[in-house]
């Protein structure tokens, strides 16, 4: 019987055994960035692949700037095989016909680009290859610099599908592209993808006193943070004079920032001379943040812009309710009064008194924290995002 079968495999057309290998063949998606530090659309890339399913994917990351704070040991873990090509942002134009040698010595099915420089070279590779690009848009068009913006949109059309974090980012893409409208019949396709959270990682674990103390966090303080790269879009400066405000009122507080960037200097030193240092933690980089969520009874943003903030989610995911501004898709995923409290984001002073109802009402802080855990799971789990994911890539790699 066995011997039956291989010969009427043998005996097939070569078009159909052909078409047949590639039904069994891995789809290989390449994930394009130009660095790999720890924000959100960086850190998406091995959180996806742990949920996606390996056995029909095989996945490969390639950036161009290295830098010391990154992912690649959490990339590897996750499966991904990565790669480097030295580059800075206009190097990257030098560097084409590296990358598109790299792709055909691979035979990549897919090209995944994310983030404006990394979409602009996967549009210039494939422009001689016959590759499906797709490309995830995390941030609204206007709040990149004029070449990023550019660049990103008379090349933008030159692609298979985009990806919006947000319906926020999709509405970016659509006004920004209002003299090159979209036309039907073309080339690409809109869709909107929000960001997911792996809801069976990202768990409130308990939190021994030890390990407060350990920080400086008395046993009986409550405890607001956030996790966030230090850069301009979070308003940091601004976060720290929400938590000064707060402390006039709520002096048993103390306050967590979990990250890195330029802005932890002029931070440190406006913390110093508020007189209030021993109640803020700069913790720096952690690998795991979970701890860190866990020990937070309030997350809060400042944030001028945003696409959807996958720190949030994890904080969500992990029991800590919200106060924030209404900045990019966090309106979408936050119901004020219901998992938090939103602010516009001209109104940022708004959030102290927010978080002082929070903190004086623990029975309502418990509730919000149900709530915000229960709307991730709902709505922006991991395992939704990546099949739609999968949805996409079996479609373009099938064109």
């Amino acid at each position: 019987m066995k011997e039956l079968a291989t010969f009427l495999i043998s005996s097939l057309p070569s078009s159909l055994s052909k078409t047949q290998k590639k039904l069994n063949k891995k789809i290989k998606v390449l994930h394009l960035i130009k660095s790999l530090g720890r924000g959100g659309a960086e850190k998406l890339i091995p959180e996806t692949a742990l949920v996606h399913n390996q056995e029909q994917f095989e996945f490969h990351c390639l950036y161009f700037y290295h830098q010391e704070n990154n992912i690649i040991d959490e990339l590897e873990n996750a499966g991904i095989q990565v790669h480097l090509i030295p580059s800075g942002n206009l190097g990257l134009f030098f560097r084409v016909n590296k990358v598109r040698n790299f792709i055909i010595s691979n035979g990549f099915d897919i090209i995944h680009a994310h983030l404006p420089w990394a979409g602009i070279m996967a549009r210039s590779v494939g422009r001689n290859l016959n590759i499906p690009i797709v490309y995830t848009e995390h941030n609204t068009w206007e709040r990149y610099n004029k070449l990023s913006y550019w660049g990103n949109r008379i090349s933008f059309k030159k692609q298979d599908v985009a990806i919006a974090v947000s319906n926020e980012v999709a509405l970016s893409m659509r006004l920004n592209s209002i003299w090159d409208p979209y036309q039907r019949g073309g080339r690409m396709k809109l869709r909107v993808i929000q960001n997911g959270v792996n809801t069976e990682v990202f768990k409130r674990v308990k939190i021994e006193s030890i390990t407060r103390e350990k920080i400086g966090i008395p046993p009986d303080a409550t405890v607001v943070g956030i996790v966030a790269v230090f850069r301009d879009q979070k308003r940091l400066w601004l976060w720290v004079e929400v938590a000064l405000k707060i402390l006039e009122k709520c002096s048993n507080t103390h306050f967590i920032l979990v990250g890195d960037g330029e802005w932890r200097e002029r931070l440190e030193d406006q913390i110093l001379k508020s007189g209030k240092e021993n109640q803020f933690h700069l913790v720096g980089v952690q690998k795991n943040v979970i701890p860190f969520l866990s020990m937070m009874d309030i997350y809060l943003s400042t944030s001028e812009f945003e696409g959807l903030p996958i720190a949030m989610l994890e904080a969500m995911s992990c029991h800590v309710p919200v106060v924030a501004t209404r900045a990019g898709g966090i309106g979408e995923v936050i119901q004020h009064g219901v998992q938090g409290y939103l602010t516009e984001i001209e109104d940022w002073k708004e959030l102290t008194p927010h978080a002082i109802k929070l903190i004086k009402n623990p029975a309502l802080r418990q509730k919000m924290a149900d709530a915000a855990r229960a709307r991730v799971i709902q709505g922006f789990s991991m395992k939704r995002m990546v099949e739609e994911l999968e949805e996409i890539y079996k479609d373009t790699a099938g064109k």
